[in-house]
């Protein structure tokens, strides 16, 4: 990929030449580092970041050290959810930006390749994604990024509401893929942050039947409480035969899957978010005969805006995901803290 010569601009204070990292060192092994400041190209900004969502991809890549072809087999920065402010800006970039509080769009299109060209850039195979190995992510004081894909937030939004942008932006894109209209009926398996997320997008593109599944009581709970209308246990309840109008998966599990399929009406939709196994057996022959098409999510496209807004004017409401705040240097803890009991999601502030 082409990039830009290195330059900027004097930035409105000192920026320091090192910064504080945790830093996954190889599977299950994290460690505080110092490292340089990164340095920005033209069109770039630098970022002091100011909170970090973590993940379920960051937890597999400190569980696992790969998530599919993406291996960690050098020393790797995680985090990809984050907010901060502009600290510094590159030689093409306004420097009436510095000091802006921003919402970080965490990836790096070519803007080239034939899937950007069609408005598709998260298709794109040259994509430089924050946290995907080889490419460091945002448990760090420091990030750049082009300055397009660091998105002014209002005041009205907190540093953790803006971070977890990135999550909203899943379940938006995910919503955009199902078909969601005002009147759909839809169901989601799995009651963690990104079901919740879903199911606040799903009610925010007028969904009036919003069903979530999970196993375990408290979440589904929260969810009745923050965006679902139905909410059922899966180990007592069977979802087959609900007529939905679309189906998201948001936990991964193939049974989850397989019963969400069958819940879906004809010529319904069904989207795949869940991180889970790479090959699950689906009824074929109920998806041909009802004509439902079925998809993937890799990520988002031109989501921001939209995001922004609807936290502003309060339709949906990042806040109350929070669960667990961690200073940079507890970055594991971060990162284990998702299996306690009540958790739904952790945040890492760097500057602490």
């Amino acid at each position: 990929m082409t990039t830009p010569t290195a330059q900027t601009v004097t930035p409105s204070t000192d920026v320091p030449a090192t910064m504080r990292a945790s830093v996954l060192k190889r599977q299950g092994d994290m460690a505080m580092e110092t490292l340089p400041v990164p340095q920005l190209e033209a069109d770039q900004v630098l970022v002091q970041v100011a909170a970090v969502g973590v993940c379920g991809s960051d937890v597999h890549y400190y569980e696992h050290g790969r998530i599919g072809d993406y291996v960690v087999d050098h020393p790797l920065i995680l985090g990809h959810e984050l907010s901060g402010r502009i600290a510094a800006v590159g030689s093409a970039v306004d420097a009436a930006r510095i000091g802006k509080r921003v919402a970080v769009e965490p990836q790096r299109p070519c803007r080239t390749c034939k899937q950007c060209k069609a408005g598709r850039y998260n298709l794109c195979p040259d994509i430089e994604f924050y946290a995907t190995p080889p490419i460091d992510g945002a448990f760090a004081e420091y990030v750049t990024i082009q300055s397009d894909f660091a998105y002014d937030i209002p005041v009205s939004v907190s540093d953790e509401a803006a971070a977890l942008i990135e999550p909203l932006s899943v379940g938006l894109w995910a919503c955009e893929r199902a078909g969601i209209k005002p009147g759909s009926r839809v169901l989601i398996a799995g009651a963690g942050p990104i079901g919740i997320i879903a199911a606040q997008a799903a009610r925010a593109y007028g969904a009036t039947e919003i069903h979530i599944t999970d196993v375990a009581e408290d979440r589904l709970a929260f969810a009745l409480e923050h965006g679902a209308t139905h909410a059922l246990n899966a180990k007592t309840y069977t979802v087959e035969g609900l007529d939905v109008d679309a189906f998201i998966d948001a936990s991964g599990a193939p049974q989850a899957v397989r019963s969400g399929i069958k819940a879906v009406g004809p010529a319904g939709k069904v989207i795949l978010v869940g991180l889970g196994a790479d090959d699950v057996e689906l009824p074929v022959s109920y998806i041909q005969n009802r004509e439902i098409w079925l998809s993937g999510v890799f990520r988002y496209t031109n989501t921001w805006p939209l995001a922004i807004q609807l936290i502003a004017d309060g339709t949906v409401d990042l806040d109350i995901l929070v669960t667990g705040k961690f200073a940079l240097s507890e970055s594991e803890e971060a990162l284990k803290a998702g299996k306690q009991p009540g958790q739904l999601k952790a945040v890492v502030y760097p500057g602490r």
